[in-house]
């Protein structure tokens, strides 16, 4: 009976599916990385000898700049140690921000109320200034019309 993994080395033999291997190196890859990188590494991937890596918040990329060599040699002893996963010789490595991780602004400027005026507006005023009789008179007005 076969198994996942007899099943997963028989399909990534095949032309079509070797980004499978390599999605599964880059996979081991961030593995071998400290927990604080792997929490900051959103992915991976290599181009034109240029390892380029996503990150997932703009904080990181300081932090990353100065682990360049770092990165470097994790990736040159899995390549050593795993024959699936042998990488072109790394000549740069750049970082930058994946889109699919930054924050969302949304402004919700909607203010429209979604309840109902409790107020009956039947309360009485005994004022003998005719400036506070009239204010009172149209809040009156305004809470009937809520209604």
């Amino acid at each position: 009976m076969k198994t996942a993994k007899n099943i997963f080395s028989e399909l990534t033999r095949q032309s079509q599916f070797v980004p499978l291997v390599q999605y599964q190196c880059y996979g081991k890859f961030l593995a071998l990385l400290p927990p604080r990188f792997q929490k900051a590494i959103a992915f991976v991937t290599i181009k034109n000898d240029i390892l380029l890596v996503a990150l997932s918040h703009p904080g990181y990329k300081m932090e990353l700049d100065y682990n360049r060599d770092l990165l470097k040699s994790i990736l040159i002893g899995l390549s050593k140690h795993d024959k699936q996963c042998v990488f072109p010789e790394i000549k740069k490595v750049e970082f930058f921000i994946s889109k699919h991780y930054l924050p969302q602004i949304t402004n919700d400027l909607d203010t429209v109320p979604y309840y109902g005026e409790k107020a009956q507006g039947n309360f009485e005023f005994d004022y003998h200034d005719d400036e506070l009789k009239n204010l009172f008179s149209r809040i009156v007005q305004d809470i009937q019309c809520n209604q």
